[in-house]
């Protein structure tokens, strides 16, 4: 019950702080809609129909009330309600992160794993260094790396965009997360096209994110396996591996659940360099031209809907922790 009264309250501060961010911008909404060179009774009248007359207070209540119907504002950009602009741009987002968050945790959990198994051998050096590498190289440079080497140069790779030319339009629209689609709707050509597209930059975002679990699941597991517990089973006799697998990795999920949560947030608010780079037309590319463009209903959309994620992954993680481990209360 108290979490759940924490949650309300967090993202009643959320809704509260993109309200006044957007209020305290040096930028007029009305004159982002209708121009600079638009008359003054125009710029007045649509000032009025807003309710922008209106102490901020009023403003606000209206704004609650609007986002309570799930209206967001239209954006003067694409010209859409903001809710369609998400519904129609979110999924390519999720669709990269997960991809990159599922190979991250295949390749980071394991190594972290064996590299606490084997601490401070040759392998566990190899491994805190390529994570470190990744740790310390912004996402950006690896990424324009990446496509002059393997698009440029090498050519086998496609280039930036979430589909070759002769593709795009054909695919129905369901999930918007276009491989899933074509797969659905048994466009293999597509499938396979935009497969190769969306490998290279959700290998880039894994293998950063891939450092960090390594890290994290390395030093856990060196704690883990200083117990007394870890001690007893070796003592019985126990395998490595069931040591390690069953009752090391065990003890630490919850933890790790909870680190898991908070990156895989990370990565839905975090692609937008990777986004712009390979032009993937995901959140982060809306929200990187909606600013652009001082298009603020449509960055206020944005940023609160990652927020809300954001909190309910951290809920989910919480809830997630006690399952995994008794211990916490």
């Amino acid at each position: 019950m108290s979490n759940l009264l924490g949650v309300l309250v967090t993202l009643f501060g959320l809704v509260l702080l993109t309200f006044l961010i957007g209020r305290t911008m040096p930028i007029d909404p009305v004159v982002a809609i209708v121009g600079d060179k638009a008359p003054a009774e125009v710029v007045e009248k649509l000032r009025l129909e807003l309710g922008l007359d209106e102490p901020l207070i009023v403003q606000f209540w209206i704004y609650l009330k609007n986002l309570l119907q799930g209206d967001l504002g239209r954006s003067v950009m694409t010209g859409q309600p903001v809710t369609v602009d998400i519904v129609q741009f979110f999924p390519s987002t999720i669709e990269l992160a997960t991809a990159a968050m599922v190979i991250a945790l295949l390749v980071g959990v394991p190594l972290g794993i064996m590299a606490a198994a084997r601490q401070d051998s040759i392998f566990d050096n190899i491994v805190r260094v390529i994570s470190l590498l990744g740790q310390s190289l912004p996402v950006f440079v690896l990424a324009l790396i990446c496509l002059l080497v393997f698009y440029v140069k090498l050519g086998i790779a496609p280039g930036t965009g979430q589909q070759d030319v002769i593709f795009q339009g054909m695919v129905p629209f369901r999930t918007g997360m276009i491989v899933l689609d074509s797969a659905l709707d048994g466009q293999w050509d597509a499938f396979w096209d935009a497969l190769a597209h969306l490998a290279m930059p959700a290998l880039l975002l894994a293998y950063i994110t891939m450092s960090i679990i390594t890290r994290m699941t390395r030093a856990f597991m060196l704690d883990a396996l200083s117990g007394e517990y870890i001690t007893t089973a070796r003592a019985k006799g126990l395998s490595e591996g069931r040591i390690l697998w069953r009752h090391g990795l065990g003890n630490i999920a919850g933890r790790l659940v909870t680190v898991i949560a908070v990156i895989y947030a990370g990565l839905l608010e975090g692609a937008v360099l990777t986004e712009t780079v390979f032009s993937r037309p995901g959140l982060g590319l809306y929200l990187t031209r909606s600013l652009l463009n001082a298009d603020m209903n449509a960055v206020l959309g944005a940023t609160l809907v990652i927020g809300v994620i954001y909190v309910c992954l951290n809920l989910l993680a919480d809830l997630a922790q006690r399952l995994l481990d008794p211990r916490v209360d």
